[in-house]
């Protein structure tokens, strides 16, 4: 999973709601246009047009508002834009893998959630030069329901982040490489703001951070 840092709701979609009245209470299903589109760009924006769930590059037309806590069970956090997020795969097709938000759907359970908002996320997870992910931890049980809820495991993933971690991280690189450019480079990926960072840098910091604690 990819840490996102959220930032300030769009003063549309906050004015939007604010026009709540006697008559009339603003609901997720009836938000359209220009404030839905705004709210959209503005998630894009903070996660560095980045999935929330896999670190794939989106934009708007390869993504959707997704809402971490579901709308079926959380009625009252579906305009919480602490509880909304950009995640990929805009549109399903059948015969197509589904992964992350899409994949999720309306699944929550307290004890095995692990929230995109959550400052040690992407250390709860290990990945393998082949591009596998696991916990971090074997008794992990969050990150191993993470990892089948999202279906961050399927071979469209594994592939993304071999060929990814591959094009750094080759067995003569894994030899000659200092523990200095190990810790520069995962201090590099984790300062970097979110519009600064590419699509999966943090499993290349994930797994700097591994070799570091060979």
């Amino acid at each position: 999973m990819k840490r996102v840092l959220k930032g300030t709701e769009p003063a549309s979609f906050t004015d939007w709601k604010s026009s709540a009245n006697d008559e009339w209470v603003p609901t997720y299903p009836v938000l359209q246009n220009p404030q839905k589109r705004e709210l959209h760009a503005a998630l894009l924006e903070e996660q560095g047009s980045l999935c929330c769930y896999c670190g794939r590059e989106i934009e708007a037309a390869t993504s959707h508002i997704e809402h971490f806590r579901p709308q079926e069970h959380f009625a009252a956090l579906a305009l919480d834009y602490e509880n909304l997020f950009a995640s990929c795969l805009r549109e399903t097709r059948p015969g197509n893998p589904l992964h992350c938000g899409h994949r999720k759907s309306n699944w929550f359970e307290e004890a095995l959630h692990i929230s995109p908002m959550d400052e040690q996320c992407e250390l709860r997870f290990r990945y393998l030069q082949n591009g596998g992910i696991q916990p971090a931890d074997s008794e992990d049980l969050p990150a191993a329901k993470m990892i089948e809820v999202l279906a961050l495991d399927i071979a469209y993933l594994n592939n993304r982040r071999r060929d990814t971690i591959r094009r750094l991280f080759d067995d003569e690189f894994i030899a000659s490489v200092s523990n200095e450019d190990l810790e520069r480079l995962v201090t590099v990926i984790r300062a970097a703001k979110a519009s600064d960072q590419k699509p999966f840098d943090h499993i290349i910091a994930r797994y700097a951070e591994q070799l570091l604690g060979r």
